[in-house]
């Protein structure tokens, strides 16, 4: 690897950045960092300069170097000393077939409680992870709902978790992983189909997107299987709004949904960042409560705890006060 472009990860690694942006200008590139949902300062590189780094990323990953404008994927373990980061690399072309790339960083955790602000919340959606039906995770992106659903998964000792996501976003290798793969007709519920046969005790479904992926998704959960999913939503109520979009009835919804957990990634105030839940459980599902707030009264309580302990700042507490 360049020694510049090395340089570009190793202050990515450092400053925990979620993506590295590579995108073009005229006659230049700027490469920037996100962040805690922030993108940082950008640097601005020769544009031949960095297109040879662009193709020495996409041959660690996997992928097609003559190909400059159709959207591809790969994934690239890059090792920061004894770290090991996945990454996750994005391309597409303008319309001047000038490329952009992204890189997601996925980071492992070596104490997974140590990245959550409150031990009961983690506690919760363990107890969750013992019954069957449906855990969901909601929350913007590189708010770290993947990383969540592993974190739990990997809590199941001795239990086969069969994952089908688009794309795999982190190597897991004591887990079965498909790749949707639309062209080849693999879809989300395609592979859920054939990943029933193996009888799996646990699934890891990369998101809820369309109807047919949330009706095969709850018919799963209703079967006797535990499953964690993503869905998009502004908040933890609007999951249960969003199934029900989708076609999942009222009656679905509360048999088969244990958990809803909307969540956050906070900035604390010693330089790092941990994740915050805002949790519905099916008790709550079945009181309708979910429905006249944007967010619970306990997300606020929270936020309050952790001003107090001096954990974030007033500030913070300010910016995610709507969630």
């Amino acid at each position: 690897m360049n020694s510049q472009l090395r340089e570009i990860f190793k202050k990515a690694v450092e400053k925990r950045a979620s993506d590295i942006y590579f995108l073009p200008k005229k006659d230049s590139y700027t490469i920037s960092y996100a962040t805690q949902g922030f993108h940082l300062k950008q640097m601005s590189f020769q544009f031949e300069i960095v297109r040879q780094w662009l193709n020495y990323l996409k041959f660690k990953a996997n992928m097609a170097l003559s190909e400059h404008r159709r959207p591809q994927l790969g994934s690239w373990i890059y090792e920061a000393g004894k770290e090991k980061i996945f990454c996750r690399l994005s391309t597409v072309g303008d319309f001047l077939d000038n490329e952009s790339l992204v890189v997601r960083l996925i980071y492992g955790q070596k104490e997974e409680k140590a990245g959550y602000f409150f031990s009961d919340q983690w506690t919760k959606i363990m107890q969750a992870c013992n019954k069957r039906g449906l855990v969901l995770f909601a929350g913007p992106m590189g708010s770290g709902k993947t990383t969540s659903m592993y974190q739990f998964a990997r809590q199941m000792k001795n239990k086969q978790v069969l994952c089908i996501e688009d794309p795999i976003e982190i190597h897991e290798p004591n887990f079965l992983q498909l790749q949707v793969n639309e062209k080849a007709e693999m879809t989300y519920s395609e592979l859920l189909k054939v990943a029933l046969r193996h009888h799996p005790d646990a699934f890891i479904i990369g998101e809820i997107r369309d109807e047919k992926t949330a009706q095969a998704v709850i018919k799963a959960a209703l079967s006797g299987h535990l499953i964690f999913s993503t869905v998009h939503a502004q908040d933890a109520g609007g999951v249960i709004t969003r199934l029900q979009n989708l076609g999942v009835s009222k009656d679905e919804i509360l048999q088969a949904v244990q958990m809803v957990s909307y969540q956050r990634l906070l900035p604390t105030i010693d330089g790092n960042s941990k994740v915050l839940f805002d949790q519905i459980d099916n008790l709550e599902i079945r009181k309708g409560n979910y429905c006249l707030l944007r967010m619970t009264e306990e997300w606020s309580e929270r936020l309050e705890i952790c001003v107090k302990n001096k954990w974030i700042s007033n500030e913070t507490k300010k910016q995610f006060s709507k969630g």
